[in-house]
């Protein structure tokens, strides 16, 4: 996976508000990951973690943690979207209507289309809010919409 493909001005950021801009390559979201990410935090949930028991559940199998998904969007962002030129540093600023839609089975495979819906800029810093749909590979309706906001500030 790739950092940022490309720089663009804030120009053109100004020119990208409403349109897509970045498809992220397929992610695997294995048991391992799974089982990581609850060992991490805390979260034993059966339905995560406990193959065996699980398939006697609803989903049929282990299924990711929600949070899981939803923090893979940072590696998916660094795939699939522009770098906003003359950038020191950024952060997460916050979500806004964020939905888990569907469960991620363990062995499934996601990716984020990410859209820019609005600039906010003030000196020194811009703060963006992306909408960004979690595909799960084979299925029609996604794992995750978020609408992301995040602060990019810029300087030495």
């Amino acid at each position: 996976m790739s950092t940022f493909p490309e720089t663009r001005t804030i120009d053109e950021f100004r020119e990208m508000v409403g349109q897509e801009y970045g498809v992220s390559s397929w992610m695997d979201v294995t048991q391992d990951m799974i089982d990581q990410f609850a060992d991490v935090t805390k979260d034993h949930q059966f339905i995560h973690v406990d193959v065996e028991k699980a398939k006697h559940t609803p989903f049929g199998g282990t299924i990711a943690h929600g949070f899981l998904t939803l923090s893979l969007m940072s590696a998916m962002t660094y795939e699939a979207g522009p770098q906003l030129k003359g950038v020191a540093m950024g952060l997460n600023y916050g979500m806004d209507k964020m939905r888990f839609l569907s469960p991620v089975p363990a062995g499934s495979r996601v990716r984020g289309r990410f859209t820019l819906l609005k600039l906010d800029e003030k000196p020194g810093e811009v703060t963006y809010t992306n909408a960004v749909t979690v595909e799960i590979e084979g299925s029609d309706k996604p794992a995750i919409y978020a609408e992301w906001i995040g602060r990019a500030y810029f300087g030495a």
